[in-house]
């Protein structure tokens, strides 16, 4: 073993660096990134952090009554509470550590309005919010002498020992081995599952894969939201997101023939929750027998959209899209995940000292559709929660000797066959997109085992297209197992 900490953070989006942030100096912190620092759904979150900020024009109430309208009322009532009023004190806490959210004239936080608020709370950093979020909290994490980072770090392996785990992480072509007497997972969303998805290049459900091995319970996998708003690029798997605060701008959704369909199937037309607006824009698709569609904000100053929203701007302008003046081509495709691994309201999950925060965990926050910028909100409470109950128990019980180091396998062997993730990638798109296929559950469902169990025969070569190939597997296995359960439950 090459060193124990007290706590390895395996994750640098929000979740993982902000819970970097809340432990004491006098607790070792191991913080790892699969790639750079900066690569992680977080920083590519655009339109805000909602939180109530201001008790005379807006409530508490209100925050969490849109939360549960927009989660189908399927919240974890008491992870709701918690979120809507705790946060705003982390908010205010990382705008003290320097984030730079816009400012009124008066000096107060700038508030904007998105799909499914009541409210006006919405604080924003222009339309990068995430990346200003994750660049400056990566800037204070790396003055503190406690915490070390890993970046190009790939955890391959985690096992459970009598007193933590025992990390086995690729860096460098060789294996590195790494103790702690806790562990927070922080690895993001499932979005690598699918063929099209705004998550980034890393989001492959590592964490999620890693928990269910380790006996970690998994809820709600299948629960996946899918954005209305992504730009409708030809070929690209990754795709950039269209904020819903364009929309909350004043953008209109038009159909192929430049009609406004919105409000045909929902009386809060464009504004309505992410999942009914994904869902009007699939089925006007099979109205209309087209995949065209639009988002257009031209109606407004010119100048205001690019203050407003310089980097989409920037981003359809590389597309050959001038959005002062053409409507933005969209399609919805997945975004976010609503369920992960199980946590309860200190982030534990139900393998002892294993925690998870951010879009990898369950905390029920979301129910059944995330409410537009609850989720760097969720990231900060509930990875702050994590960290201040690890700190808690060290205080308490001291820290305990890890145990008996595990044999770690090679990493050499027989080099993994091309082609399993797209295969992955093209059942999920079919079988559980928007608008799922049920007849297609059970034969995709095998498709899948069968594939698991091809990835798990041999020993290949450890790399990071084996791990992020098992880790897609696992997850659209689990999906499948959920939504086939339901039916047999139904």
């Amino acid at each position: 073993m090459k060193k124990k900490y007290d706590v390895i953070i395996v994750g640098t989006g929000a979740a993982g660096l902000y819970a970097a942030l809340n432990f004491p100096s006098d607790i070792s912190v191991l913080l790892v990134s699969k790639r750079e620092l900066d690569l992680s759904n977080s920083a590519l979150a655009q339109g805000g952090v909602a939180c109530v900020l201001d008790t005379i024009h807006d409530s508490y109430k209100l925050h969490i009554n849109d939360t549960l309208i927009a989660g189908k009322y399927k919240n974890k009532l008491s992870a709701v509470e918690k979120l809507v009023r705790e946060g705003p004190l982390d908010v205010l806490k990382i705008k003290e550590l320097g984030v730079d959210f816009d400012i009124n004239p008066d000096g107060t936080l700038c508030k904007t309005l998105e799909a499914g608020h009541s409210r006006h709370r919405i604080v924003h950093h222009r339309d990068s919010t995430g990346k200003a979020i994750v660049d400056r909290l990566i800037e204070v994490v790396m003055q503190r002498e406690n915490v070390t980072i890993l970046d190009n770090a790939l955890v391959y392996s985690i096992h459970k020992s009598l007193g933590g785990f025992y990390l086995s992480i690729l860096r460098n072509g060789e294996s590195e081995y790494y103790g702690s007497s806790f562990c927070i997972l922080a690895t993001g969303g499932i979005g690598r599952v699918y063929q099209y998805t705004t998550n980034s290049a890393i989001a492959t459900g590592d964490g999620i894969a890693f928990a269910h091995m380790l006996g970690a319970k998994i809820r709600h996998l299948s629960r996946v939201q899918f954005h209305p708003t992504a730009f409708a690029a030809e070929k690209d798997r990754e795709r950039f997101l269209i904020s819903e605060a364009v929309r909350g701008e004043g953008a209109v959704l038009l159909n192929c023939n430049g009609e406004r369909f919105a409000f045909d199937y929902d009386k809060r037309g464009e504004l309505a929750p992410r999942d009914v607006v994904s869902n009007a824009i699939i089925r006007e698709s099979i109205k209309t027998g087209s995949d065209k569609f639009y988002l257009d904000i031209t109606h407004k100053p010119a100048d205001f959209i690019r203050e407003r929203f310089p980097m989409i701007y920037s981003r359809c302008l590389e597309e050959g899209v001038d959005i002062t003046k053409d409507r933005i081509p969209v399609f919805p495709c997945q975004h976010y995940l609503m369920g992960g691994i199980d946590v309860n309201l200190f982030a534990e999950t139900s393998v002892e000292g294993l925690y998870a925060a951010g879009e990898c965990s369950h905390t029920g926050v979301h129910g059944a559709n995330r409410l537009a910028s609850n989720s760097l909100l969720e990231a900060l409470v509930f990875s702050r929660a994590a960290a201040e109950s690890i700190t808690a128990k060290l205080r308490k019980y001291g820290r305990k000797p890890l145990g008996i180091e595990p044999a770690h396998r090679p990493i050499e062997g027989e080099q993994m066959p091309r082609g399993f993730r797209s295969q992955i990638r093209e059942i999920l798109q079919d079988a559980y997109f928007v608008i799922p296929k049920p007849e297609k559950y059970r034969e995709s469902q095998k498709k899948v085992e069968e594939i698991v169990a091809k990835l798990f025969s041999k020993s290949y070569q450890i790399s990071s297209d084996l791990i992020e190939a098992r880790s897609i597997a696992i997850v659209a296995s689990i999906i499948f197992d959920e939504v086939l359960e339901d039916e047999n439950d139904s």
